[in-house]
């Protein structure tokens, strides 16, 4: 069963791929105003995300989800260069992007699979620099998980959550997580 649903998976995964580089290519020839172009491209990105997102429960298994994320964000910071930089939903759903994934990572207290870590790797790193060439860091705490082995072996999260580190450098630390928060 677990198979099944493992290859079910990975056929919504590619039709979820194909359905925003169909989306890229639609904001690509579009004739309307950058402004528009881009607005409508992030209303569409907001929809599949729904969508395909609406077909799993998090609670239960948060892996396809993960591996939604994982595709959501290459594939929006792809369609970037074609992306009008002064449209305000540009900015928000990157931004709610990440910090979506960001919760998802946190509530899973459970290894992700290898493979599926090495993707969210891969996928993170290759978005936040073609974010990055263009200024934008919004990828940045995610960066710092995906530079990890696993979202669990990141020493200042788990120093943080298990409250055992000096208190000075909890201090700093604090302000350097909620930094992050509030920032990116």
């Amino acid at each position: 069963r677990a198979e099944s649903q493992e290859r079910g998976t990975r056929g919504e995964t590619a039709a979820l791929r194909k359905r925003f580089n169909d989306l890229n290519a639609a904001l690509r020839d579009s004739a309307e105003s950058p402004l528009d172009a881009s607005a409508s491209f992030c209303q569409e990105f907001c929809q599949i995300l729904v969508e395909y997102g609406g077909q799993w429960k998090s609670e239960e298994d948060p892996l396809p989800l993960l591996e939604m994320y994982t595709v959501a964000i290459l594939c929006f910071a792809e369609a970037t260069p074609s992306l009008f930089p002064e449209c305000e939903h540009v900015t928000v759903v990157l931004e709610k992007l990440a910090l979506t994934c960001l919760d998802l990572l946190l509530s899973h207290s459970e290894k992700v699979p290898g493979a599926l870590w090495e993707d969210f790797q891969s996928s993170v790193k290759v978005a936040h620099g073609i974010l990055g060439a263009n200024g934008n860091f919004q990828l940045s705490t995610l960066m710092v998980l995906a530079e990890e082995s696993g979202v669990w072996n990141n020493a200042t999260l788990c120093s943080l959550l298990s409250n055992s580190m000096p208190d000075a450098e909890k201090g700093k630390t604090h302000c350097c997580v909620l930094h992050l928060f509030i920032y990116h």
